[in-house]
């Protein structure tokens, strides 16, 4: 398995999000089976099947996240000095050049990505647009409108 990039504050949302699961929610589905056991007849009981579809959900969300973890690069932004390229867990003010309407982004891992927050999937034509740029240099990004060209005004490593 290859590395998976994540930021720093990533990798701690996904061990707060393996903690809840283990700590939480399968002892939670454990008592619902065993509610649900305690019931009778369980080629009937919904409750029960509901309960297991649960668990087997949980389950899998825990192993997938063990092995995210596992095979983790863990990048702390503050720790970078790229010398002002964009790279991973870099933080970059950008202008559109056509409608001059400013965009700030930082390049995180496919965990991390929510448009709304402003933190964009390493794997994203816009990040890959601007990996290896520095401030001043124009990405181009085919975007389903066309070709969207924006001018890096600040990088930062934060």
């Amino acid at each position: 398995m290859s590395t998976i990039p994540l930021t720093k504050r990533g990798a701690e949302k996904l061990k707060e999000e393996l903690h809840r699961l283990k700590h939480v929610e399968r002892p939670a589905v454990i008592n619902a089976i065993a509610e649900a056991r305690a019931q009778g007849d369980l080629s009937e009981n919904a409750e029960y099947d509901a309960a297991k579809d649960k668990q087997g959900f949980i389950e899998g969300r825990i192993l997938e996240i063990e092995g995210k973890l596992a095979a983790a690069q863990i990048i702390d932004p503050a720790a970078l000095d790229a010398e002002g390229r964009v790279v991973f867990g870099a933080t970059v003010d950008l202008e559109e050049e056509e409608s001059g309407e400013a965009v700030t982004y930082q390049i995180v891992g496919e965990d991390e990505a929510d448009l709304k927050e402003g933190r964009i999937s390493v794997s994203s034509p816009i990040a890959r647009a601007m990996i290896g740029r520095s401030v001043g240099d124009v990405a181009e990004v085919r975007a389903p409108g066309g070709i969207k060209r924006y001018e890096i005004v600040e990088v930062r490593y934060q």
